[in-house]
């Protein structure tokens, strides 16, 4: 099962990511669990969280970049479901060997990313690739998919799909 964690703030503002969504959602493996759908209140049921996450062969997190990083419900999920004993640590085995896939949306094109002493969009990867990491999970490529404003349609038409055909052939990346 390919469990996606959609934490999108605003999502009637992205067709970029609904569209994502619509398609993943083709695929019959795929369960969505959007989380500012399910906890507008950031009370998040940890319990039935993890339920969901123990189901799962593949975990995506899919969500718009927001100043570099990813929105807040997401990272509080990350904080109350990854938890020690669970996800990490003596005794736990939740998340081994389980895949991640980091599916992100960005504003700004490809060479925006490419500033600073760490040039590329790899750097803000790290903190989720370190996570995997420390949970004894299998980190994959994420997916990007960049300009979501400003890029031609048949630009990011193809990036959408890119992002579908890796839900579907997954296991062999």
């Amino acid at each position: 099962m390919i469990l996606i964690i959609y934490a999108h703030p605003y999502p009637e503002r992205s067709n970029i990511n609904k569209l994502m969504l619509r398609l993943a959602a083709s695929n019959s493996d795929v369960v969505i669990r959007s989380l500012y759908d399910l906890y507008p209140d950031f009370n998040i049921n940890v319990e039935a969280e993890q339920k969901a996450v123990e189901q799962a062969d593949l975990l995506v997190l899919q969500h718009p970049l927001y100043w570099y990083s990813y929105p807040p419900l997401l990272k509080l999920w990350i904080d109350k479901v990854f938890t020690q004993g669970w996800a990490y640590g003596e005794g736990a085995t939740a998340l081994k060997n389980k895949h991640l896939l980091w599916a992100v949306t960005t504003g700004g094109d490809y060479d925006h990313f490419n500033i600073g002493d760490n040039p590329g969009f790899a750097v803000l990867a790290q903190p989720l690739q370190a996570t995997a990491s420390y949970c004894a999970m299998r980190w994959l490529n994420p997916v990007v998919v960049h300009g979501a404003y400003r890029a031609d349609q048949n630009a990011l038409l193809s990036q959408i799909r890119n992002y579908s055909v890796r839900l579907t052939s997954w296991r062999v990346s």
